[in-house]
């Protein structure tokens, strides 16, 4: 009798509103309208969660428990996406005091650093993610070109990633010229002047990235361009694509358990034998 009276306790709308106040919210025609999918407590659920999820439909609903653990991937493909999205966030902080043209381009970095709030540690911040960056990408490549996730059927992937790897070096390279400092100015025209000594596309590359003979306003207007707004729509762009083609193709993780269990199962019990007898 007491279990019975406090399950209708629990089933009143004064309970429900009290204890649980987004029960009643769930069971509205707005909730309804927004969130399309059955509760997330069985299998059925979860994967109808991600389907209709805008951000979570590019993930895997189930993936090997191997890849859990970070000695599968050392999450570097994870850190590479958490670096980029600080240096949007900082980049966007910096635009509102920072303006392409000269002399003014020098003076905001100096005003930058003396007169606005966490200036300097903003900047700071934007600098370091970007050179860590660049390694955390390189480390990833690498780990996918050792761990053998290149081959088949991730060939597109890998061709993905390394234009995510030159779009990073890209970037890094573009930014270095935006403080207009003798540094940035001496490294950009020894880049460009290399740039322009690829045979046959040479010259005309040097011109669009200066747009001119030498390093000058324009060629710091470019590059502004280019590291504020085509490149990091490239990034997002392939990125996704990247993140998507991880879900459509698989693990490489799993690949490898498989091609160990076929093995295991194709062993010959004359082999097991002779593996015994050394033993």
């Amino acid at each position: 009798m007491a279990s019975n009276g406090k399950r209708r306790v629990r089933d009143t709308d004064l309970y429900r509103s009290v204890f649980h106040p987004g029960d009643r919210f769930r069971r509205s025609e707005v909730y309804k309208s927004v969130v399309r999918h059955p509760p997330p407590d069985t299998p059925r659920g979860r994967a109808m969660t991600s389907f209709h999820n805008l951000f979570l439909h590019i993930y895997p609903v189930k993936v090997p428990r191997e890849v859990v653990g970070w000695r599968a991937t050392l999450r570097l493909g994870f850190i590479s996406s958490v670096l980029f999205l600080i240096l949007f966030i900082s980049g966007t902080y910096l635009m509102f005091f920072y303006r392409p043209v000269v002399p003014q381009a020098y003076l905001d970095m100096h005003d930058l650093h003396a007169d606005v709030a966490f200036g300097q540690f903003i900047r700071n911040i934007h600098r370091w993610s970007a050179h860590l960056m660049v390694l955390v990408v390189f480390l990833h490549m690498m780990r996918v070109f050792y761990s053998g996730a290149y081959r088949a059927p991730r060939q597109f992937n890998w061709v993905v990633g390394v234009g995510l790897l030159l779009l990073t070096l890209l970037l890094s390279f573009t930014g270095y010229l935006l403080p207009w400092d003798q540094l940035a100015f001496w490294a950009i025209t020894v880049g460009t002047n290399i740039a322009g000594y690829v045979p046959l596309l040479g010259d005309n590359a040097r011109q669009v990235l200066l747009g001119g003979p030498e390093v000058g306003g324009d060629a710091l207007l470019r590059f502004y361009v280019l590291h504020i707004y085509v490149l990091p729509s490239l990034v997002v762009l392939l990125l996704s694509v990247h993140i998507w083609r991880v879900r459509k193709d698989g693990f490489a993780v799993a690949d490898r358990e498989d091609e160990a269990a076929l093995d295991r199962s194709e062993t010959s019990p004359r082999e097991e034998v002779e593996d015994d007898a050394r033993a």
